[in-house]
This record gives C-alpha cells, sequence and structure tokens, in this order.
C-alpha cells in the first residue's frame, strides 16, 4: 500500500499511550480507508504479496538500469521503498524540477520528479538530488526516464 502509514501499539503504560496519542494527532495519522485496507490485507494470500513484490522489484530494476544510462547520473538500488533517489548533473533540482513542469516538453510530455533536498535534515544537503517514484508501469518508467535524459540535455545547454 504506496504510501499507507499503518501500523499498531499494544502497551498497558498510560504515559506511552498518551505521547503516542500526542504525536500521531499532531503529524501522523492513518486516515480511515487506509485501516480498513489493512484489515483487508490480513487475510489477503500470500501469493498475491509475492506477485506485488517481484512487480515492484522489476519496476525498481528497470528504472535504476535506465538511470544509469544517462551520463552524470548517480543512482543506487534501494532495498526497499517505492522510490529512488538520484543525483542529476544539476546544479538545484527545485529549480530544474519547476522548469520541467513550466517549460519543458517533449512532444508534449514532461516528467515531475521530487527535489530530494526536502527529505533530508541537514540543509543544503541534496540540493542535486531527486526522489523518483516507481509505482508507475515498466514501459512508462522506460519513457519518463528517456524525458528525463533530454530534459537535463536541455536544462543544461540553455
Amino acid at each position: 500500500m504506496c504510501g499507507a502509514r499503518i501500523g499498531c501499539m499494544v502497551t498497558k503504560n498510560k504515559k506511552v499511550i498518551a505521547t503516542a496519542m500526542k504525536f500521531a494527532q499532531a503529524r501522523l495519522c492513518p486516515p480511515t480507508i487506509e485501516q480498513i485496507a489493512c484489515e483487508a490485507a490480513i487475510d489477503t494470500p500470500q501469493s498475491y504479496f509475492d506477485e506485488v513484490v517481484s512487480e515492484y522489484k522489476e519496476r525498481r530494476d528497470t528504472l535504476i538500469a535506465e538511470l544509469n544510462k544517462i551520463e552524470g547520473v548517480v543512482v543506487t538500488t534501494p532495498k526497499a521503498a517505492f522510490y529512488c533517489i538520484a543525483q542529476l548533473p544539476v546544479d538545484n533540482t527545485d529549480d530544474f524540477a519547476q522548469w520541467l513542469l513550466e517549460n519543458y516538453n517533449l512532444n508534449g510530455e514532461t516528467v515531475m520528479v521530487a527535489p530530494a533536498a526536502g527529505f533530508y535534515s541537514t540543509p543544503g544537503v541534496g540540493l542535486n538530488q531527486v526522489r523518483i517514484a516507481y509505482v508507475l508501469k515498466k514501459e512508462d518508467l522506460i519513457r519518463a526516464v528517456q524525458i528525463l535524459k533530454t530534459a537535463i540535455l536541455a536544462y543544461n545547454s540553455k
């Protein structure tokens, strides 16, 4: 369940529960629909999860292989999650991401990336990195990376 924040905690310690409730109510709390989906997942056969894991590994491997074809891109294979962090040959991915959406298209298509600096707690880290989710079909991931490659070339030559 990509993006779902599901978990549980069991304790008789009232202070622990009170602290957890403060955190959950202030910042993170799974929506009702995710709780219902989580409950349904308990009865889902293991074979379903095996297929999903296999599909996401294929998507991950496809994305990483395609990104590694772009000169100047540095990316490692994640061991978990639905995304990777890629270092791009650009100075500022905030500017690049905005430029992609506002000024770039390849035959009417563009891509959206998430600048990675916001995922770090240390200021200045990740300024040339992006977070790319691999939740799309493999064919769409390949096309997206092709667009990204031409975009990087265009961006760096402007």
